[in-house]
């Protein structure tokens, strides 16, 4: 899960460890605000890092909704899948 608070190098590190240990696919998932930040942490690594070794996998958009009572409110999420190719 992204956060708006880790840089996004932590992120594409995380990404690049898990594929190179063998990992099959890894899923990049963010909400609200840190949602370009997981857009920009899967084309770095897709493109810069290992633009042989994965492709896109599936896509996933939706919203979640958060909090109780009048609090409540709508959030948007995503979930990019990065495959080993």
């Amino acid at each position: 899960m992204i956060s708006s608070t880790l840089r996004r190098v932590s992120y594409v590190l995380a990404c690049v460890m898990q594929l190179s240990q063998g990992a099959d696919e890894v899923r990049v998932v963010a909400r609200g605000r840190a949602i370009s930040k997981a857009v920009d942490v899967v084309e770095i690594v897709r493109q810069r890092f290992m633009p042989d070794s994965v492709k896109l996998g599936e896509i996933k958009i939706g919203t979640e909704t958060i909090g109780s009572g009048e609090d409540q409110r709508n959030v948007s999420t995503i979930e990019i899948q990065l495959v080993r190719v």
